[in-house]
């Protein structure tokens, strides 16, 4: 069954990376210990994209090929996975309103969360129907 997760955008380091995840339809995380977590994520996993202050603020099928490149002149420092089905929201999904479909606070000053499936199908469905 696939997972369900919510990766932030790193926007308060450094507000090129959200931009550069957006434009090039992707997830992200850099340095040790966060990069790993993206090697995890396989295929037709569920990504939201989270902007800090903001929300969700896109969504998309983890492709399930982790890549690295270099960040900030340091080697293989960003670990990447470009996202199918990726679709930037017309409206932010505020922290306030996950909260209320997964019926608990989730933590966001992480760069990657896990959700239970069900969890996340919730969330893509009320995506789909309120914030496209």
């Amino acid at each position: 069954m696939p997972k369900t997760y919510i990766i932030n955008t790193n926007k308060s380091n450094c507000p090129t990376d959200e931009s550069d995840m957006l434009h090039n339809k992707k997830c992200a995380a850099y340095f040790s210990p966060w990069k790993y977590y993206i090697d995890e994520i396989e295929a037709n996993d569920i990504i939201f994209l989270y902007s800090s202050g903001r929300g969700i603020i896109a969504r998309g099928i983890a492709t399930g090929i982790p890549e690295t490149k270099d960040y900030r002149g340091e080697i293989d420092e960003e670990h990447y996975m470009e996202l199918d089905r990726f679709q930037i929201l017309s409206t932010p999904l505020e922290a306030s309103e996950i909260t209320k479909i997964v019926q608990h606070r989730l933590q966001y000053n992480q760069t990657v969360i896990s959700l239970a499936h069900k969890f996340g199908i919730q969330v893509w469905q009320f995506i789909t129907k309120n914030c496209i």
